[in-house]
């Protein structure tokens, strides 16, 4: 399954529209006023099914991942010098990105691919698209790029 992350050109807050190849909204992001990131998911129906919420007073950078309203776990930057890493403590995944920090892999423990994330360059917002293997795991890896794109966005 693969999904088209895009954000909206003119907004006050993170807003984000997700895609799938035939081009239909899947999810829409909304994001909130808080201390830090927070970010809802939408469905397609406009139902909150999904939160990112960034933690604040952490060392490094730290998003929390709920689902409704239930919490799943977190992901966590690590320190790293060449290439970004993360922690997740919930599903087993890791997750590593190359240098430039525009693609990253989601893998399972075994090693199993889980989604491939891809920076699209020379647009005007944040676009990625995101291949996902198993389409139950799609709302995961969102939160996932989500966390990603808001850490960047706040160191840079």
């Amino acid at each position: 399954m693969r999904l088209y992350f895009k954000q909206r050109f003119f907004s006050w807050f993170d807003s984000y529209d997700i895609y799938d190849e035939a081009g239909n909204t899947v999810y829409t992001v909304e994001g909130k006023l808080s201390w830090g990131h927070c970010l809802h998911i939408l469905d397609a129906a406009g139902n909150h099914i999904g939160t990112v919420q960034e933690r604040v007073f952490t060392l490094l950078p730290k998003f929390e991942l709920y689902e409704g309203g239930e919490y799943i776990g977190s992901i966590q930057k690590e320190f790293s010098l060449f290439r970004p890493r993360y922690d997740i403590d919930c599903f087993g995944w890791q997750v590593e990105g190359n240098f430039w920090e525009w693609d990253y892999t989601v893998t399972e423990p075994c090693g199993g691919l889980v989604a491939a994330i891809s920076k699209e360059l020379l647009n005007w917002t944040d676009t990625y698209s995101i291949d996902v293997a198993d389409p139950r795991n799609a709302l995961y890896a969102l939160m996932l790029v989500l966390a990603i794109d808001a850490e960047k966005c706040s160191r840079n």
